[in-house]
């Protein structure tokens, strides 16, 4: 494990509380706010931000909520364990395409939606049909009660819905995208139906390694320290980030505008966010985060914490049957080393390209570098993109 990667759990640790200390002690800023300055916000919310958002995209779409039912098939647990019938929906854009276009579905990362994509959708419109998904729980999507009790169950919530979302959009041979956590679910939906998916893109993935494969010392000893085990307790007690969001009431929506100028563009190529891009954007992430919790509840289920995977996607590289991508950022706080590891177990074709200029948020700091990549990577299904079918692009490094 890198010392970047290290220290990149103490580092979001600081900044959400930083941010939120910040945020509170701003005499010069704030008052205490009157009841009308309170910002409220749902599923509806969260819709029509969205569109403000995407108004930003040329491209024309079509915005669908998608009925998944009430739970998996012939099974008698719902969305999960919960014993009511209501069907739930997944918030699903669709972009304009050319008829004999592949299609290529993407998967946001934890705390975060399918706008988060906005930037990328004109390019890759241009050459797929793209397809852009909330996962249950998160986003304009559907939002049960969590109450899955274990890994297994957590996985199964966000894998059998996407499944039951693949049906009824009646979708088979598609190029799955998957980012952060969304990576680790679309490599784990790809692991149980692989015969749906052409190519499985993991940008920045989740969830390779777990603490036993790495070296944890300095894990136990930021353990033994006060601040690590106020932190190893709020995560295991879920404690989320969005949490702070809805607690802080009035002052939330300016917490996520200093996590949105500080997270996004910081190794940008220097196309940052401008102030609408930033405006709208904060305004969506606000309505994102602060709506009911549910599918933000899976992080102590699904990691350890330090984020460590409890059923790391390395001990099943050997079981993978789709060819594979990956793609970082060359500042990426993931570790592309454990994808280089998985690959030495893989018998599927696998490649690791780093995007220079770009951090964990690839698609949004390194815009060229990001959709090149993509290209790239399906350059085999893309006979209108003939220039990636040569050598790598310049920009991206091979790992």
């Amino acid at each position: 494990m890198s010392r970047r990667w290290r220290s990149s759990v103490v580092r979001v640790a600081e900044e959400i509380s930083n941010s939120t200390t910040s945020s509170i002690s701003s005499k010069s800023r704030w008052a205490w706010p009157s009841v009308l300055r309170w910002i409220p916000t749902s599923i509806d919310h969260i819709i029509a931000a969205e569109k403000r958002l995407l108004s930003l995209v040329k491209t024309p779409y079509v915005q669908e909520q998608v009925n998944i039912g009430s739970g998996p098939p012939g099974s008698k647990i719902r969305w999960f364990r919960s014993s009511s019938d209501e069907p739930r929906f997944i918030n699903t854009v669709t972009f304009d395409s050319n008829d004999d276009s592949p299609t290529l579905v993407m998967v946001h990362g934890y705390a975060a939606s399918q706008g988060f994509f906005f930037r990328n959708f004109d390019a890759l419109a241009s050459h797929f049909r793209v397809i852009a998904i909330d996962q249950l729980g998160w986003g304009g999507s559907s939002r049960p009660d969590f109450t899955c009790k274990s890994t297994e169950e957590t996985e199964a919530w966000f894998v059998d819905s996407f499944e039951e979302w693949r049906k009824a959009k009646n979708l088979s041979n598609f190029i799955l995208l998957g980012h952060s956590f969304g990576g680790y679910i679309a490599a784990k939906y790809a692991l149980k139906h692989p015969e749906h998916i052409q190519h499985l893109i993991l940008v920045g993935p989740a969830g390779f390694s777990s603490e036993l494969d790495e070296k944890s010392e300095w894990l136990t000893k930021f353990r033994s320290t006060w601040r690590g085990a106020v932190l190893n307790h709020l995560w295991e007690s879920n404690f989320t980030p969005q949490k702070i969001v809805r607690g802080l009431g009035p002052w939330g929506p300016d917490l996520v505008h200093r996590y949105t100028s500080a997270r996004f563009g910081v190794y940008s190529t220097g196309a940052v966010l401008n102030e609408q891009e930033s405006k709208l954007l904060t305004d969506y992430v606000y309505h994102t985060l602060a709506a009911k919790a549910s599918g933000e509840l899976c992080l102590k289920y699904i990691f350890s914490f330090g984020a460590f995977a409890r059923l790391p996607l390395l001990h099943s590289a050997s079981e993978w049957k789709v060819p594979t991508t990956f793609i970082y950022g060359i500042h990426d706080w993931m570790n592309y080393q454990g994808a280089q590891e998985a690959r030495k177990h893989m018998k599927v074709p696998c490649e690791i390209i780093r995007v220079t200029q770009a951090g964990h948020f690839v698609f949004i700091d390194n815009l060229a570098g990001f959709h090149s990549a993509v290209f790239y990577a399906c350059r085999r299904f893309l006979s209108s993109a003939t220039q990636y079918h040569q050598s790598l692009p310049e920009g991206l490094i091979p790992a």
